[in-house]
């Protein structure tokens, strides 16, 4: 990945993390990795498990971020939780899966930010 795409995509996280904090999520972990791949981020709301796939993109040459997660991406993402779930021995807890996309101008400024809430479950 090139460094320029970390650096958008480390922008993108930390702006995702400020809208989860002003909606009442904690972080509980961030860029959780295992076998059957990453999470992003790793939330609770209230007694809600929320683990969160961030897309930023800048400018709309690729589409909107959002569509980036594909039915293939959302299935790692399911089996992600499944296995952070399992691990922490978190077998009966509520849990979704969100995405959070971040769209900035070509120039870098902000145009959007927003969680969709249960993105994959319909998947």
């Amino acid at each position: 990945m090139s460094s320029d795409r970390k650096q958008l995509g480390h922008w993108g996280e930390e702006a995702a993390v400020r809208q989860l904090a002003a909606a009442g999520h904690e972080i509980v972990e961030r860029n959780y990795r295992c076998s059957e791949g990453e999470m992003d981020l790793i939330a609770r709301q209230e007694d809600v498990w929320v683990f969160v796939e961030v897309k930023t993109r800048r400018g709309d040459a690729y589409g909107r971020p959002e569509d980036a997660v594909t039915p293939a991406k959302a299935a790692r993402l399911l089996r992600v939780a499944e296995s952070y779930l399992q691990e922490r021995g978190l077998a009966d807890v509520a849990w979704r899966v969100d995405v959070i996309a971040v769209e900035l101008d070509s120039g870098g400024k902000l145009l959007r930010i927003e969680q969709i809430e249960n993105a994959v479950s319909g998947w």
